[in-house]
């Protein structure tokens, strides 16, 4: 029988990042081997994910994004885990036609819900009516819930995202994983490692802290490591992609808004953008954006808008977003890359007094685009109002956990376009030199696994 695998996905990683702060990703390169990974357009999380799990572009599997616009509904949805909405088969459901037995381990991947593996784990918090959020994570089958609770505690969900990120949620992950590991006996297990995304958008990939986040992500990942190693797996670690200092937020609903194409309607919570009435509007993630426009006129309208604005480097319509894998059905008519050192703002309010009432807190399902501002407390009185509110939170109050800055000029790091430089892309280390090649490609992983599962 073939050897199990591990993936390990250590976000952020660049083949750049090798050496002195990274032991035991270093030492797993020499025992076999390591390359960059030629990544695609968008370089965000689930579009990479799906990339390296079916061996298809985004045109094809349909994850044209962390999130879209979902016409049918008239709303943005970001950060969905139905593993139905990816439209291609993944590398185990082929490698099931001629190993059906073959057993699944998804733990912290995306798309872990609604899933045709033999187990996963993903965040999960707990919305009570009262409007409070607690952490939690879901787990199947339910048993394996209780076994990682009793050993490992509570999810740190309030260490995986917002201001508070930090190494607490990765290990937790890391250390989970290994008992994961030991009650489903995968053949193929896929674990997520998110630490180098945090401090890499808040302060720029490069700094003082770019050492202590790689020994510290390096710590983690060589527990997984060890363990698989120690069950005699076969270990590979990939990444999504590099992340690059950025200085120059774009804020291209604004500019939308300003030209009579975004509608927006107002009530208690502040102005909301209102998709279904608009010409035309923005789907903002990191340094892409997905303009959806009601019509050619408004296409061409907002063509000439966005072209207009300072940090854009691209914009790609209709046939012409095939050159970057992107000619789908969901992505929008129009498709805006940023230069070098720009990423894209979701803003679309133009009196701050206005503002939508999420837009200083930590949301990521009602924010119409993604916002690394949520990694940052406010500096003008972010951690104070975040006291406060926790202490009414502990006094059985309501309360608004609204930390979260405005000024977009204070986050340092982005992706989403391609990588500059290969050194400063996507990488693959794999504990088999077998798998060695001149030069992988994001979409060479899921056949790989095939062959490898299948042999």
């Amino acid at each position: 029988m073939p050897k199990p695998v591990v993936v390990i996905l250590c976000v952020g990683l660049t083949p750049a990042h090798l050496g002195a702060h990274t032991p035991h990703l270093s030492r797993l390169a020499e025992r076999g081997f390591s390359s960059s990974m030629q990544g695609i357009v968008p370089a965000v999380t689930t579009s990479a994910q799906a990339t390296m799990l079916t061996g298809t572009l985004p045109q094809e599997h349909g994850i044209v994004a962390n999130g879209w616009y979902f016409r049918e509904l008239g709303e943005v949805w970001l950060w969905r885990q139905s593993q139905r909405l990816v439209q291609a088969p993944s590398a185990w459901e082929i490698a099931r036609r001629t190993r059906p037995e073959l057993r699944v381990l998804k733990h912290f991947w995306w798309y872990a819900m609604n899933s045709d593996v033999t187990a996963t784990v993903t965040p999960r918090p707990v919305y009570h009516q009262d409007g409070a959020k607690s952490p939690d994570f879901y787990a199947l089958p339910a048993e394996l819930k209780t076994t990682l609770r009793d050993k490992h505690g509570e999810f740190p969900l309030f260490h995986f995202w917002g201001p508070t990120a930090s190494i607490l949620s990765t290990r937790w992950i890391a250390e989970s994983f290994r008992t994961a590991c030991a009650a489903v006996q995968p053949d193929l297990a896929l674990c997520y490692l998110p630490h180098l995304d945090y401090d890499f958008q808040r302060f720029g990939p490069t700094g003082e802290h770019l050492s202590r986040n790689l020994r510290e992500l390096d710590a983690e990942a060589g527990k997984v490591i060890d363990d698989a190693l120690g069950r005699d797996a076969t270990v590979v670690v990939v990444s999504e992609y590099g992340i690059e200092p950025v200085d120059q937020p774009v804020f291209i609903n604004r500019a939308l808004r300003r030209a009579g194409l975004l509608e927006v309607t107002a009530n208690a919570a502040g102005e909301l953008l209102d998709p279904g009435a608009s010409r035309a509007f923005a789907v903002c993630d990191h340094q892409i954006a997905h303009i959806y426009c009601r019509d050619r006129a408004a296409q061409d309208a907002a063509a000439a808008v966005v072209a207009d604005c300072p940090g854009v480097a691209s914009l790609h319509a209709g046939a012409q977003r095939t050159a970057l894998g992107l000619d789908h059905a969901r992505s929008g008519e129009l498709i805006a890359l940023s230069a070098s050192g720009a990423w894209f703002a979701y803003d679309y309010w133009l009196d701050g007094r206005l503002r939508p009432d999420f837009a200083n807190c930590v949301e990521i399902h009602r924010k119409p685009g993604y916002d690394p501002r949520e990694l940052l407390f406010d500096p003008k009185g972010g951690k104070l109002r975040a006291a406060l509110a926790l202490c009414r939170k502990k006094l059985g109050m309501r309360y608004v956990m609204d930390a979260i800055p405005l000024d977009a000029g204070l986050v340092r790091g982005s992706h989403g376009r391609p990588a500059g430089t290969l050194a400063d892309g996507p990488i693959i280390i794999c504990s088999d030199p077998a798998w060695a090649k001149p030069q992988y490609s994001m979409l060479d992983l899921a056949p790989q696994l095939v062959r490898h599962l299948t042999a």
